[in-house]
């Protein structure tokens, strides 16, 4: 009896350990309304992290704005600058919207056109669960949108960016009225973090 408890506790041992290391990499995003923290999935969405992730070590997110805000839907950033100017991507990347992640309250997804594989830097964050995103199949209306990631700290942050006054500005709709700016997103290096 002994022996079998020894080995049921080094079993459950081992599966935690093994549920701390998925842990992805992390991002700050600074706001003019506070922090937002993300985890991102690099397992189940490599091209979208490394994409992301691309943009974020350029400096690229520093001082764009969420220019599309619907509340109970989602807040959408990343491809204006506080002009209201769409700042140049890079090339767009493939859709990983079947990776089995789905567009539930806090998950973080890259936004596109209507062509499946157009995404580039633009991103948003669903403000409640949003399946009718999700990928269906392979087909130009059941890709879905891709996500990558979530929000593990600052839904309080992503409530108030949500609840925003909006109206037109620039030709954009749902823009807030007053700008929301994402002021800085950097990685978190959790090794440094813990020490």
């Amino acid at each position: 009896m002994n022996h079998l408890l020894t080995r049921l506790l080094v079993s459950l041992i081992l599966a935690i350990g093994s549920l701390t290391a998925v842990a992805g990499p992390k991002a700050l995003m600074q706001t003019n309304q506070g922090d937002i923290t993300l985890e991102l999935d690099q397992e189940k969405a490599p091209v979208t992290v490394a994409n992301f992730l691309r943009y974020v070590d350029e400096g690229f997110y520093d001082g764009t704005l969420f220019h599309r805000v619907i509340e109970g839907f989602m807040i959408q950033g990343g491809g204006y600058d506080t002009d209201y100017q769409r700042k140049p991507a890079h090339e767009p990347i493939a859709n990983e919207a079947d990776n089995g992640l789905t567009n539930t309250r806090g998950s973080i997804a890259l936004a596109r056109t209507s062509d499946p594989n157009s995404a580039t830097a633009q991103f948003f964050i669903n403000h409640s669960d949003n399946p009718n995103l999700d990928h269906t199949a392979k087909t130009m209306r059941g890709w879905g949108y891709a996500v990558f990631g979530r929000v593990i700290e600052g839904m309080d942050v992503v409530d108030r960016i949500a609840t925003q006054p909006t109206g037109m500005h620039s030709g954009l709709q749902d823009v807030p009225r007053e700008p929301v700016i994402i002021e800085r997103v950097t990685r978190i290096d959790t090794e440094e973090k813990t020490n």
